[in-house]
C-alpha cells in the first residue's frame, strides 16, 4: 500500500529566530532533525539542496554547510559527493548506552561505603600487568562493600600503586575513585580511564557479602585509571547485583 509522501518542494518551512541566542546553524539542524523525526524526510530521502535551504530559511551557504556537518556527525544524514545529502537508515551499531543509572546509584544519599580490608600486598602476575609493575612489587589492596538503605549493592576490590611518600588518607578509603568521578569530587591527578562492563556469576564470597544465593548473575565493572604521565595508578572492579543496575538506550531520532 502506498502512503502519501510530501514532495521536496512543499515541505514545512519553519522560521529561523534571528533574535535567539542559539546560532542559525543549530536552529536549522533542530528543524531538520524534527522533520526527520516526524517522517517528513525518511531514511533514503534526499534533503533539499544547499541552494534550496538557503532560499527557504534565508541563511548563508556556510550556515547550511555547518548544519549538514552537524547532522552528519550525529549520524542523522550522510552526504554523497555530486549527489547530495540523504537521511541515514536506522543503525543499531550506533546505539550508545550511558552510565546515568550507575551515576544515580553512586549519588544516592542512601549509599554508604563500608571498608572491609586494606593492606599492602605483593602484586601477582595479573595485577602487575594491569598496573605496569614487576611481579612481587608492593600494592595497596582495598575491599569495600557499598550499601543502599543498608542493603548490599556493590562489592568493590581495588589495587593502588604503593607510594611510601604518599600515605592513604581516610577519604580515599571511604570514597572509591569511580564514585568520586561521578559526583564531581574525583582526583585532579587522573588524566584518563578505562571502564569495562561484563556479565558474571557470583562466587561464594560475593554471594555472602551481597546477601543472595547461588547461582546468581551480576555485573562486573572493571576500572583502570591513569595519571598525567599515562601511568596506571589504580585498578579494580565492582561486582553489582543485577537487580540494582539496568541499561537502556534509544535508537533513531525522537520527536522530543
Amino acid at each position: 500500500m502506498k502512503t502519501n509522501r510530501m514532495s521536496r518542494n512543499d515541505w514545512p518551512v519553519e522560521i529561523i529566530d534571528r533574535d535567539s541566542y542559539e546560532p542559525a546553524y543549530a536552529q536549522l539542524a533542530n528543524i531538520l532533525r524534527r522533520q526527520v523525526a516526524n517522517g517528513v524526510f525518511r531514511p533514503g530521502d534526499q534533503l533539499p539542496s544547499e541552494a534550496k535551504l538557503c532560499q527557504s530559511y534565508q541563511v548563508s551557504p556556510m550556515t547550511v554547510r555547518r548544519t549538514i556537518n552537524l547532522l552528519a556527525e550525529e549520524g542523522v544524514v550522510s552526504t554523497v559527493k555530486g549527489r547530495g545529502t540523504f537521511v541515514k537508515a536506522l543503525e543499531l551499531g550506533h546505539a550508545a548506552f550511558g552510565l546515568q543509572e550507575l551515576q544515580n546509584l553512586f549519588n544516592d544519599p542512601a549509599m554508604a561505603v563500608r571498608l572491609l580490608d586494606v593492606r599492602i600486598v605483593s602484586a601477582n602476575e595479573r595485577t602487575a600487568r594491569k598496573l605496569n609493575l614487576a611481579v612481587g612489587q608492593k600494592t595497596i589492596y582495598i575491599r569495600r562493600l557499598l550499601t543502599i538503605n543498608d542493603n548490599p549493592a556493590f562489592y568493590h576490590r581495588e589495587y593502588l600503586i604503593y607510594d611510601p611518600t604518599r600515605p592513604i588518607v581516610e577519604a580515599e578509603l571511604e570514597v572509591t575513585t569511580l564514585q568520586g568521578l561521578f559526583d564531581g569530587t574525583g582526583s585532579a591527578m587522573l588524566k584518563r580511564g578505562k571502564l569495562k562492563i561484563e556479565a558474571c556469576l557470583l562466587n561464594e564470597e560475593e554471594v555472602t557479602l551481597l546477601q543472595t544465593t547461588l547461582p546468581t548473575a551480576a555485573f562486573y565493572l572493571e576500572h583502570l585509571f591513569y595519571d598525567f604521565n599515562d601511568c596506571p595508578v589504580s585498578w579494580g572492579w565492582f561486582i553489582c547485583r543485577s537487580d540494582y543496575l539496568h541499561f537502556a538506550t534509544r535508537v533513531g531520532i525522537n520527536n522530543d
